[in-house]
Formats: C-alpha cells, structure tokens, sequence
C-alpha cells in the first residue's frame, strides 16, 4: 500500500513539472516575447510613453496606413523597411515616405518617429514594450540629432558608416503675438514665463544643444533644478516633456507654459496645423544653425539590408531632399551627403 502511494505521489510530481515545463514552453514561444536569438528581455525593452500611436506608422501599399499598435505589430512581419527616426521629423514623413514609395510601388515601409536616445536604448534592449504589449526587433535605419548615438552603436558593432542628410536650429516657441515679449534665451529664466523643455534623458534636442545654450546663459540650474528626468515638473515654472515637439505647442495652447526651446521647423509645422503659437529667432551663437546636423546611417545586421541601401541612396537624391526642404529643412551639401565611416 505504502508503495502505491508513494509510486502515485511521484507521478503527481512528475506531471505537475511537466504542466510547469509546458506553460513555460507556451510563454516563451508566445509572439513579440522573445529577441531574435533567443535571449528573453520582455522587463528591459525599451518603453514607447502613452498615447504615441501617431509616432508609430506602418506605410502599405496604395498610400494606405496603420498607425499604434497594429502597425507595431505587424511591422516585423510585413515591412520591407524598418525606419526609426528622430521624432521631430515626424510631420514631414509622409510626403519623405510617398516620394520614396514612388519610386519603389508596392514597398511597405514601418516608421518610428521618437526621440532619438530613445529609440537608441530600444535598439541596445533589442525591441519595444508599448502598453501591456512587447515587440521584439531592431530597425533597418536610425537617425539622430548628434553622431554621438551612431558612435555608439559603432562600439557596438551595430554600425559601420553614416551620411549627413539635413539642418536645421533652434527656436523660442511662444504664444501667438509674444505676449510675455520674450526675445531671446535670457527671457526663459523671467518670474513670469512658465517653460516646456525638451527633457534631457532621451530629446537630442536639449541633450546636445539646448542644455548647452542654457548653460552658455547659466540658466541651467534655474530651469532643470539640477534635475534629469521624463514628463516631470523641474520647479514651479519648468516642466520637462516626454515628446516635446507634440507636448510644447498643446501646453501652450491650453495656458500651462508660455515658452519652449524647440526646433525651427516644429514652429512651422505647428503653424501648419493652426496652432496659435509663432518663434522667436535666435542670434546664431543660440541658434547652433551652423552647427545641428541629422545623422543616419543602416544597422549592419538590420533585417532588409537592399531596401536599406536604397532608402539611403533616395534621401541623398533631389527628390529625397525636396521632400525634407519643403518643411523648412536645410538641405545637406554633396559632400555632407556622401557616406563616411563613424569615427
């Protein structure tokens, strides 16, 4: 009897370790768990903030689209090419991605506009979490705002060559009319002017240049209060944003912030979508418009290398820099254009 029980206590066991095994089979094979390779890193990818679905595209044929989760989610799968781009070019992508599909018809091309140290941090975790949701992968391109990111995925053997393909400078963004009469960097640190910066964790736009004007001014300090964080309020009258170029011209809008350092072009596009907002233009030496570059390069194992290759090609031609220069863009020179190996 003793022998029974104890011959049916160790079957109980086994299957109960079998059951475990099982469902631990079933989680790791579950879809959007697992990096390609093999390694599981569902708690360290790289996390997309809330309410972003406009910054993430999937471009189909016939000029048709998806935007959030479900492009996302079917990006690893259908896409030809796989951008992942500096956000604050994201209002000029749908004319970039039209021109380039023009010449390649039926190609579908997955987009992410984020900041870029962001999307550098998902391409070290080896994909994305969005919601409650995890997306495993790695782009075919990425552009920043600073060749420090791409120097960083030289070290990691991510990235062999870059090419320079825009310009552009910074602006003081403002309420319609400039009723607080802000006229420069010095104003931002007045009593009365309430700001909304590019946070200095993952924008590029504060991390290499608006942090450096500021600390040229020695506002620094008075704005951040020496603090480096995502969606917070700094003091009483800084807030740092998560995605600036979409968060500044609605704080201002609804009377949270009177001013924020932004790129040139995110006036304009904000002008475009009725915004009553305008910029302040900035001497040169605030401006850094002799100085912001965009940079962008194709990840040396990304997984559509031709389509890489040819998207590169296009953005170096008349048609790729048209559809950046129409939106206030700076073209790059030939020689900027030309690829060069990451120093």
């Amino acid at each position: 009897m003793n022998g029974q029980v104890g011959l049916s206590g160790r079957k109980m066991a086994a299957g109960a370790l079998v059951s475990v095994l099982l469902a631990a089979c079933v989680l790791l094979m579950a879809p959007g768990l697992l990096v390609p390779g093999g390694a599981q890193q569902t708690l360290t990818y790289a996390v997309i903030p809330p309410n972003k679905d406009d910054d993430i595209r999937l471009y189909l044929a016939g000029r048709q689209m998806v935007k959030g989760r479900d492009a996302l989610g079917r990006m690893r799968d259908e896409a030809d090419l796989l951008l992942w781009l500096a956000g604050n070019q994201f209002f000029a992508m749908d004319d970039v991605i039209a021109a380039f599909q023009n010449a390649r018809p039926g190609l579908k091309v997955g987009l992410i506009t984020l900041p870029p140290g962001l999307l550098l941090e998902a391409i070290e975790k080896g994909g994305w979490r969005y919601g409650d949701a995890t997306y495993p992968g790695r782009p075919d391109i990425y552009a920043s705002v600073n060749l420090g990111h791409l120097k960083r995925l030289k070290a990691l053997g991510l990235m062999d060559a870059y090419s320079i393909y825009m310009h552009n400078e910074l602006q003081i963004m403002v309420a319609r009319g400039n009723p607080k009469r802000i006229r420069g960097i010095d104003d931002l640190a007045r009593e009365d002017v309430r700001t909304s910066m590019p946070n200095p964790v993952n924008e590029g736009i504060m991390q290499f240049y608006g942090r450096k004007v500021l600390e040229a001014h020695g506002l620094w300090p008075i704005i951040s209060a020496d603090k480096e964080c995502i969606s917070c309020q700094t003091t009483e009258r800084n807030w740092f944003t998560a995605v600036h170029h979409r968060e500044t011209p609605e704080r201002i809008r609804t009377d949270q912030s009177d001013a924020g350092i932004v790129w040139r072009t995110e006036v304009l596009q904000a002008l475009r979508d009725g915004a009553p907002i305008e910029g302040v233009e900035l001497v040169p030496e605030d401006s850094f418009r002799q100085d912001v570059s965009y940079v962008v390069g194709a990840l040396t194992a990304g997984p559509h290398q031709a389509n890489a290759d040819a998207y590169l090609v296009f953005l170096r031609s008349g048609p790729g820099q048209e559809a950046y220069g129409k939106f206030g863009f700076v073209k790059a020179s030939p020689d900027e254009l030309s690829p060069q190996p990451i120093p």
